[in-house]
């Protein structure tokens, strides 16, 4: 079975490119991810034989779905992704809000076939960052459906793709193989996150990047990753976390400040200032610290489209790396093409302005090597 397993997923890697390289609904990016098809080095990886411990039947269960607060799987990470998780329910409240408006039928259907197949249902999420469950979504690559399958991945997974009738518009079969292949995905890498990772760029970057590092957790292989599939993974994690633990927030589009992640008694808590039940509770939002009048007073905003390395924009302007990492405290969601716009407002101080715009064009072309350095 192993053997037959393994087999079938070279297959489907010689016959398909990525699974999409789209543009998932609640990720703004213009750019779009391709897998150069390194078929040979994906097939002798995975002619190894599965990682250590891959689950390859599911009656045997699967590892679960990693969601924020859960410093045990975090580890020095944790703040990071509550940070970020922080952010991206602030920045995407809007769209959160309309899926979780139109969530409820959708979401059964998913569930059922996810309990039947045992696997974590916590993956439904990815259906919302790759099209907001709209069933009638087209990426600009051609990608189809609520969970945005190419024609060739679809029809290996045993959809009709036909110019009179395309199954990855239909949410209960394309559930389906978007479910077979999030499976095989699995026996392969036994990590969820490293699943939306390669269900986002395809296999080959993941497989490269484990066998660059040898490791096969997420954070190790991280920034050997396409940036968009970085953020894909961060927003999958965001996604699943607020829906599951914050469903309460998101028409706020903030968490309270004394928001606790992690247990479910440490969130209920957080609801309400003062504790559940109490006269006059109210609950108290998150929003980021104002800037000073002296700090607006000196500060200036430039819009760029394509991200800068902040170390480096530092050095070359002659600026405090402190102020601009604290000035733009949401950077961090532009580079990794999960801001809700294709344009960033970078605020700087005024008197760096003449200095970044002389050396703008020197320093974007140094911060793209650095960025593709690092795949």
């Amino acid at each position: 079975m192993q053997l037959k397993t393994i087999a079938f997923f070279i297959a489907i890697t010689l016959a398909v490119s990525p699974l999409h390289a789209q543009q998932p609904a609640l990720i703004a990016k213009k750019d779009t991810i391709r897998d150069a098809g390194n078929v040979k080095n994906v097939a002798n990886v995975m002619g190894k034989g599965n990682v250590a411990g891959a689950v390859t039947d599911p009656s045997r269960g699967y590892a679960h779905v990693p969601l924020a607060g859960e410093k045990s799987y975090f580890g020095e990470k944790n703040d990071f992704v509550n940070d970020f998780v922080r952010k991206y329910l602030e920045l995407h409240y809007n769209s959160l809000t309309i899926v979780q408006g139109r969530s409820a039928s959708p979401f059964t259907i998913i569930d059922d076939e996810l309990k039947r197949r045992h696997m974590p249902k916590e993956l439904k999420y990815l259906a919302v960052i790759e099209s907001a469950l709209n069933n009638n979504a087209v990426s600009p690559v051609g990608a189809v459906g609520p969970w945005q399958f190419m024609a060739p991945t679809a029809m290996n997974m045993g959809l009709s793709v036909t110019r009179r009738h395309d199954e990855r518009r239909d949410l209960n079969k394309s559930t389906v193989a978007a479910a077979k292949y999030l499976e095989i995905l699995y026996s392969q890498l036994n990590d969820w996150l490293l699943v939306i990772a390669a269900y986002n760029s395809g296999p080959t970057p993941v497989f490269n990047a484990i066998e660059r590092t040898g490791s096969h957790n997420f954070w190790d292989i991280k920034e050997y990753l396409p940036r968009e599939t970085q953020g894909h993974v961060l927003a999958f994690i965001a996604t699943a976390s607020i829906f599951e633990n914050m469903s309460k927030f998101i028409s706020l589009g903030s968490l309270p400040v004394d928001f606790k992640f992690g247990k479910e008694e440490d969130i209920i808590l957080a609801v309400v200032k003062g504790g559940p039940g109490k006269p006059g509770a109210v609950v108290t939002p998150y929003k980021k610290a104002p800037y000073s009048d002296e700090e607006l007073k000196n500060m200036c905003i430039v819009r760029i489209t394509e991200p800068v390395q902040l170390d480096l924009l530092a050095q070359e302007i002659n600026a405090d790396k402190r102020l601009l990492a604290r000035w733009n405290a949401d950077y961090d969601m532009f580079v990794y093409k999960t801001y809700p716009t294709p344009f960033y407002n970078l605020r700087l101080p005024k008197d760096k302005m003449d200095d970044f715009l002389k050396k703008k064009d020197v320093i974007t072309k140094r911060s793209k090597e650095m960025y593709s350095a690092n795949k």
